[in-house]
């Protein structure tokens, strides 16, 4: 048996303590983001992300970031050039409607 004396640990090795837990603190939702092969919805979505990293009280303006983003996407969708939207048909099947009678 031996009476060896353990030795100090030095302060840079101590492993530290855990911090105390929060419930107000961040955590992250970890929501999958599945890439959509849009890059300017893609970056949006990542850009979700970034509310894992802050307090509730800081999502609202990374949501209306990634909304204003996502609108401005669809937007710039609806304004490329490509062929012209077909007009719209009626079904001419369906008897028209009558406004009064004319016999």
């Amino acid at each position: 048996m031996s009476d060896s004396v353990p030795e100090a640990v030095p302060e840079q090795e101590r492993p530290e303590a855990e911090p105390e837990y929060d419930p107000a603190a961040p955590a992250p939702v970890d929501v999958p983001r599945t890439p959509t092969g849009n890059a300017e919805v893609d970056a949006q979505l990542e850009r979700l992300g970034d509310a894992d990293h802050l307090a509730t009280d800081g999502h609202v303006e990374v949501y209306e970031d990634v909304h204003r983003g996502l609108r401005d996407a669809l937007t710039a969708l609806d304004a490329r050039p490509g062929p012209p939207a077909p007009s719209p048909s009626y079904d001419t099947r369906a008897p028209s409607p009558s406004y009064g009678n004319r016999s």
